[in-house]
């Protein structure tokens, strides 16, 4: 399985930024596609998480402010509004499927004050 996620980039706070990840190779019917961020000297968090029904799960620090959606079971998309300073980090794509953790590469999202 192979992630490719895009998006991300600068943006000035209170702006907005959309995120993509298209996942390829061997995809079940049933898995979970989510975000996740780390910023510089911390670990790796939980943003958002969508499961192939639809459900989702959100960090509390973007409720509110971020929307996770998909297309089917191979795409997963983050809008981010409102962004804020401490939103910056490198955003990774993540996919769970028959109890296996997948990532994506990481993307930059920088968000200036």
């Amino acid at each position: 399985v192979q992630l490719q996620a895009s998006g991300g980039g600068l943006v000035q706070a209170g702006g907005s930024l959309g995120l993509s990840c298209a996942a390829s190779g061997s995809l079940f019917s049933v898995n979970v596609m989510g975000w996740y961020r780390q910023a510089p000297g911390k670990q790796r968090d939980l943003v958002a998480l969508i499961n192939t029904r639809g459900n989702t799960n959100y960090a509390g620090s973007v409720k509110g402010r971020f929307t996770i959606s998909r297309d089917g079971a191979n795409t997963v998309y983050l809008q981010m509004d409102g962004l804020k300073p401490e939103d910056t980090a490198v955003y990774y794509c993540s996919l769970v499927q028959q109890g296996k953790n997948y990532w994506g590469q990481g993307t930059q999202v920088t968000v200036s004050s």
